[in-house]
């Protein structure tokens, strides 16, 4: 025998390898899940990078071919050669307008060698490019060169954010002028956010320097991913790239890296609007020399965390007291063993005893009938796995798929199957309950029990294996009331028991279809119908039987025993018969309750 201080010791030690198992599984669930989750938005944020790429390059390539094709007009040759004529340059400012709205440009204008604009589309409006000198914009050198040109650039005269297309005219191979197309890439920014937006990410383009000029975000615009020394801000200002606009840096923490293309980072960036983390990715666009950046947040994935890692909590918790209640269980077992060696070795010393004296043999018969009492505690600790299969089959496929939705970024139905879960425990400890119960001799607690609500909850148990099985359930309930006297707990485990069995009986049918219904008059009348095999005839009288099975039903045969137990304690009675066109169908009969009103 164990002395209290050593039972004690024991307890302690136990709880303190419990509290260590439980630490090590938050911390391990906590790691798997922020790794998993990161790597899935890596996944996700590499396809809607390629696909904004995509977008943005179409977009500009829609004017990327127009100024060769205008270069080309003669209009603009005749312009440059009589550039002191004012109705040849007033001929060319109107064309260049109508030409302007059909393209749906920004600006288009025209620039003589020294890139002093002769004309332009907007040579009526208050901020005119017509005699503004652009010689010093690089898409400018590179086409009086003789090259196709593209720059980005705010606009001197109209402080518009611009991309521009520039190509050279020719006039017997000598290069008179150039013709630009400006583009503005705000409403490039606009159509970009509402992808943006709907596939709930952020995103960012910089040029060369580094410095962000379009972004679903208007606190990130014109500000510098990494910090400006005073020769880059000297450089900036040279180049009126950004014309007369103040450009700030963005707070990164860890400093921001132009790294490859091909790694991520997550990133804390802090604005006036907060601190938020994002998980970044970039990728070059080589025609336009931008830098396309997708920010992922990753708040929602810190948000699911805790309830997650509650669920992993949840599952090892119910692992250790299954463990603990084996063990026991064992324990159990073998001091039931040894009761019944000391038991036989009794009844043999009494038998020695009663050969001398036959007047000692009713005692002796006595105490045999009650040590064989005993026996009873061991056939309830038999059913006790039975009745846990369901609920925890259904939460091992209500975790699986709460897993596969975190990776959808689907925290609704996430959440929805964690409560499920929640309620799947409780359902657990239940049953353990009832358990404690009978073998105290209990008869539960009777409550007023709604039919249609208990069939539901059943029904939640068993819906993952339907889904999986493809059982078609056609489910026929009363809209007004219709209540039993007796423990709903009890219940449910009749039907989930009923269920279960005609999932396993459709197994190998071609049609699974699971018909429930419900009629409520005098008394309560439950069918539950299968299209399985159905039930041998020289079966049906021993299927209520404990411990008995067939090959084609799985498990200890204590289903429907038990099953049968709670109903007849309820008043009512369960019965099967087969079906005519095939399958089984149970039927449950019991007293209908009728609530007296005062």
């Amino acid at each position: 025998m164990f002395s209290f201080s050593t039972i004690k010791k024991r307890n302690v030690l136990m709880s303190i390898l419990l509290i260590i198992g439980l630490l090590l599984t938050l911390r391990i669930t906590h790691w798997y899940l922020l790794v998993q989750g990161t790597e899935n938005i890596a996944q996700q944020s590499e396809k809607q990078i390629n696909e904004l790429v995509i977008f943005i390059d179409n977009a500009l390539a829609h004017y990327e071919n127009i100024p060769a094709v205008l270069a080309k007009n003669p209009i603009l040759e005749q312009s440059l050669l009589d550039q002191q004529n004012p109705k040849t340059i007033d001929k060319l400012n109107a064309y260049l307008s109508e030409l302007q709205l059909v393209t749906e440009s920004s600006d288009i204008y025209l620039t003589d060698a020294l890139g002093v604009a002769i004309a332009a589309s907007n040579w009526d409006k208050p901020n005119s490019f017509v005699n503004h000198d652009y010689s010093f914009r690089p898409y400018f050198i590179e086409a009086i060169s003789g090259k196709s040109g593209r720059y980005y650039a705010v606009g001197t005269s109209s402080n518009k954010r611009g991309f521009y297309f520039a190509n050279p005219v020719y006039h017997k191979g000598v290069v008179l002028g150039v013709i630009v197309v400006k583009v503005d890439i705000s409403l490039v920014e606009q159509q970009s956010s509402g992808i943006a937006i709907a596939s709930q990410y952020e995103f960012m383009i910089s040029d060369p320097d580094n410095i962000v000029f379009l972004s679903s975000v208007s606190s990130w615009r014109f500000n510098s991913l990494t910090p400006l020394s005073q020769a880059k801000r000297f450089a900036l200002n040279s180049s009126k790239r950004y014309a007369n606009r103040p450009i700030g840096e963005l707070n990164f923490m860890p400093n921001f890296t132009s790294g490859d293309s091909n790694t991520t980072q997550v990133y804390q960036i802090s604005s006036y609007e907060g601190n938020e983390k994002y998980l970044e990715r970039h990728q070059l666009m080589p025609n336009a020399n931008w830098n396309v950046h997708i920010l992922a947040p990753m708040k929602p994935l810190y948000e699911s965390l805790p309830p997650i890692m509650l669920l992993g909590a949840t599952l090892y918790l119910l692992l250790a007291l299954f463990v603990i209640y084996s063990l026991e269980r064992r324990k159990n077992l073998l001091r039931m063993r040894q009761a019944q060696n000391q038991l036989e070795q009794r009844v043999k010393e009494r038998t020695l005893e009663l050969e001398q004296a036959n007047t000692q043999l009713k005692d002796t018969q006595d105490e045999l009938i009650q040590a064989a009492k005993l026996t009873v505690i061991g056939s309830l600790s038999a059913s006790i796995n039975h009745e846990l299969n369901q609920p925890l089959a259904a939460l091992r496929s209500y975790a699986q798929n709460t897993q596969t939705f975190i990776g959808r970024n689907m925290i609704d139905d996430a959440s929805s199957n964690i409560k499920i879960m929640i309620e799947l425990t409780d359902r657990l400890a239940d049953i353990i309950g009832q358990f404690k119960s009978f073998t105290r001799k209990s008869q539960g607690k009777d409550n007023a029990t709604e039919i249609s609500q208990s069939i539901e909850q059943a029904i939640t148990i068993v819906q993952p294996e339907m889904d999986k099985q493809g059982i078609k359930l056609a489910l026929t309930l009363l809209k007004g009331k219709c209540q039993i006297w007796g423990d709903s707990v009890r219940l449910q485990q009749v039907l989930v028991n009923l269920i279960s069995n005609a999932i396993v009986a459709m197994q190998q049918s071609k049609d699974k279809h699971l018909h429930i219904e419900v009629y409520c008059d005098t008394k309560v009348n439950i069918s539950i119908q299968d299209s399985g095999p159905g039930v041998r005839e020289s079966q049906m009288s021993k299927i209520f039987e404990p411990y008995y099975t067939t090959s084609e039903r799985q498990g200890l045969g204590l289903g429907l025993s038990i099953s049968q137990r709670i109903i007849e304690s309820m008043q009512g009675s369960i019965t099967v018969e087969n079906a005519q066109q095939g399958g089984a169908i149970f039927h449950i009969i019991l007293p209908l309750y009728l609530r007296e009103e005062v």
